[in-house]
């Protein structure tokens, strides 16, 4: 009795889950998917091994200005005041503790995901030779502003045609000491900031499309020209000068890597691999003390472990099947929280690793901002700015 039994079990169970999985597939099929995503090939992930054996320093960091200010991209200093622009589209000067607004690009209302193409998304910020902040905003372009009268100019708008194109996301930039030269990235022709995971999922270089997808590009302050100097990266994200000024590194996101382009000496115009299959998706770039660099990672790659990006990487109809089952906020919570922050060489070589499985005490870090002795830490996401003590880790 127990095998006949068992066979109905197994047919009724079969028979319920086809006419379920049926109309799930059919509907499935039938929805539209918002991405068009081609295959990426990663190799295996590196070894969390040596210096990037997994620790939990970052987790000594300590959460300033905690719920006062939301998503602080991007940090900088003038002096010991320093700067950071926020998801609600404000610029905001931080002096003796005090948080104050002095500028915005777009306007409210501000909040939602849908708000940021009118709000504006301040990202990437630098100090300019005259100590002007420089800040390029996602939706609105490269802007200057002084900071003591919040006082804003436009350098580069998004409107503008750059042969025959607009940007579309404009992301980080790097300026030379002079002032002279502004390098800048824009991630994506199609996407905005808002949809950057589907730009991540997708994966296309926008190269096989009608446009083609301006990496890298070079603003003059003297002749005011915008010159394309890349084209055809997955997600160009940070951007750093190196300290000779005779090279430009730029995070390729979606390929967990870092080019370089020379800009001037013998290969200039040329370009090369800086860093390859990094243990995470690198965000934004700055320079270290010793004459290095600091990558703050988007997400982790973990290897031992299960990375959810590289499982997908040439899985395309799953990521169709995705996406056209759940928003990008849904598909924001499958992705682990997990903070990494590496120092590179001045040659790209890994020198020292800082962790936080979990994300526990500084969650989405996208940039590390070192200055005098403490790594400041910005948060695409987070309502703080971690700062971690480099005498104490």
């Amino acid at each position: 009795g127990s095998t006949y039994s068992s066979k109905v079990f197994r047919v009724t169970f079969l028979t319920l889950a086809v006419s379920v999985a049926v109309p799930v597939l059919g509907v499935t099929l039938l929805l539209d998917c918002p991405i068009d995503p081609q295959p990426i090939s990663l190799k295996e992930p590196p070894l969390l091994m040596g210096v990037l054996e997994p620790n939990t320093k970052l987790r000594k960091a300590e959460r300033l200005w905690e719920n006062q200010l939301v998503g602080p991209e991007s940090i900088v200093n003038i002096g010991d005041v320093l700067f950071t622009g926020t998801a609600d589209g404000k610029i905001i000067k931080i002096e003796d503790g005090e948080i104050q607004t002095i500028a915005r690009f777009g306007h409210g209302p501000c909040g939602g995901r849908e708000d940021e193409p009118t709000c504006g998304r301040p990202l990437g910020m630098r100090v300019g030779p005259n100590n002007t902040l420089l800040v390029a905003d996602a939706y609105y372009g490269l802007f200057e502003v002084d900071p003591d009268t919040g006082e804003t100019k436009m350098l580069v708008s998004t409107k503008t045609l750059i042969e025959g194109q607009k940007l579309s996301f404009v992301n980080d930039l790097t300026v030379t000491r002079d002032g002279r030269k502004i390098y800048f990235t824009d991630s994506s022709s199609k996407w905005q900031r808002q949809d950057y995971l589907l730009l991540v999922m997708e994966g296309t270089d926008d190269g096989r499309q009608k446009w083609f997808i301006f990496s890298l590009l070079e603003y003059d302050v003297m002749t005011k020209e915008v010159k394309v100097l890349m084209v055809g990266l997955r997600f160009p994200n940070g951007v750093q000068l190196s300290p000779a000024e005779d090279f430009v590194l730029v995070q390729e996101t979606t390929m967990a890597r870092i080019r370089r382009y020379y800009v001037s000496g013998l290969m200039k115009g040329g370009a090369d691999m800086f860093v390859e299959n990094m243990p995470g998706l690198p965000d934004n770039i700055r320079l270290s003390s010793s004459g290095g660099y600091w990558v703050a990672m988007a997400a982790v790659r973990p290897n031992p472990g299960f990375s959810m990006l590289d499982f997908l990487s040439e899985k395309t109809w799953i990521k169709r099947m995705i996406f056209k089952l759940l928003s990008q906020e849904t598909v924001t919570k499958f992705v682990p929280k997990y903070s990494l922050v590496v120092e590179l060489s001045e040659t790209g070589s890994y020198k020292r690793s800082f962790h936080d499985p979990n994300g526990v005490t500084v969650a989405y870090v996208s940039e590390a901002h070192e200055h005098n002795g403490h790594l400041y830490l910005g948060s695409f996401r987070s309502p703080y700015i971690g700062r971690l003590d480099l005498q104490h880790v």
